[in-house]
């Protein structure tokens, strides 16, 4: 196509979606194969009146099909685009490691949606990263910042760290707490969520072996982060569900996903039974949402749940942990010891 059929199809584009007599710029990136457009524009008019942005997204998506086909265009379907194409894990032993971990996080911050820093890791732990929060104090005045560490195949960081100001402020930790809060926003209005869940518990009702489950699930564009006690007990799971670009935690998606119902899933003597279906009752906030209680969190305090050593927990898995440590006390003070 011409830069002339480009900017017409721009023209086109912003007609339709109701913002075709907005100041705009067109930008064509020829960086990649792909070649393609970055509109910028405004949403209010000449008078300071904000423009319907009601369902932009959908109509967005609509218009944008509607062009391919008029025009012969490749489709867009991320989706598609991130199956086919992911993203290679951080290899220390490759070389020009900063730089592996200076790309790897710029993409994983653009293309997908976490609500907390436990979600972040579980991103980032499937690409052989890490990160932890560093607080101090310099001359009188507090500071809060991130640190990326390179990781093996088992967790076990490897190399020297790397402080987040050495990728820019979006790596960084304000950076990050404004990411929580516009990856709320985002699963919530355009209930990402919905799509995960369905997909995961279909697999779930299929097979009581979590080997499989991780699998099949991984088969259809989903990763699973599992966090185990010392014990071997499955206390956090998280869904990275890599079609929408949403980093999910299960207990956010309904009890039926929360870490304990998983556990109870897995444990024999059910594995290598045949499966039973499952009928999960679905209250009526999840149905029309997609999201459970759980979303009540507070995203600022996200940041806390970072311990130097150890996975990022939730409330609950903390209350889990919690209770784990008072069976074993009730159990000495009743041998006598």
């Amino acid at each position: 196509l011409t830069d002339i059929e480009l900017q017409n199809i721009a023209r086109e584009y912003l007609e339709k979606l109701g913002f075709g007599n907005q100041p705009y710029l067109v930008f064509k990136h020829e960086d990649i194969d792909r070649h393609h457009l970055h509109i910028v524009t405004v949403n209010v008019d000449e008078n300071g009146k904000r423009l319907n942005r009601d369902f932009l997204y959908r109509r967005s998506d609509r218009i944008r099909r509607e062009l391919e086909q008029k025009y012969g265009l490749h489709p867009a379907e991320r989706k598609n685009q991130r199956l086919d194409n992911p993203l290679r894990k951080v290899d220390a032993s490759a070389g020009d490691v900063k730089k592996q971990v200076a790309g790897t996080v710029k993409a994983l911050n653009g293309q997908y949606r976490f609500q907390t820093m436990g979600e972040y890791r579980a991103l980032l732990s499937i690409y052989n990263l890490t990160v932890e929060e560093a607080r101090g104090n310099v001359r009188g005045r507090e500071y809060h910042g991130l640190v990326y560490s390179v990781t093996d195949g088992r967790g076990n960081k490897v190399g020297n760290p790397f402080k987040s100001s050495l990728f820019g402020k979006s790596a960084g930790y304000e950076a990050m707490q404004k990411k929580f809060v516009r990856s709320r926003s985002e699963i919530k209005d355009r209930k990402l969520a919905d799509m995960t869940k369905r997909t995961v518990l279909s697999v779930l009702q299929g097979t009581y072996d979590k080997d499989r489950f991780v699998s099949q699930l991984k088969e259809k564009g989903i990763d699973t982060v599992l966090r185990y006690t010392e014990e071997g007990r499955i206390y956090g799971a998280t869904f990275i569900d890599h079609r929408t670009g949403s980093v999910l935690n299960g207990s956010r998606m309904g009890k039926e996903l929360s870490a304990n119902a998983l556990q109870e899933h897995f444990t024999l003597p059910y594995a290598g039974q045949p499966p039973i279906p499952l009928s999960i009752p679905m209250d009526a906030a999840d149905k029309a949402h997609g999201q459970t209680a759980y979303d009540s969190e507070d995203i600022s305090g996200g940041m806390g749940l970072l311990t130097p050593e150890g996975p990022a927990v939730d409330a609950e898995e903390e209350a889990f942990i919690r209770a784990m440590k008072r069976k074993k006390k009730k159990k000495r003070k009743g041998l006598g010891l």
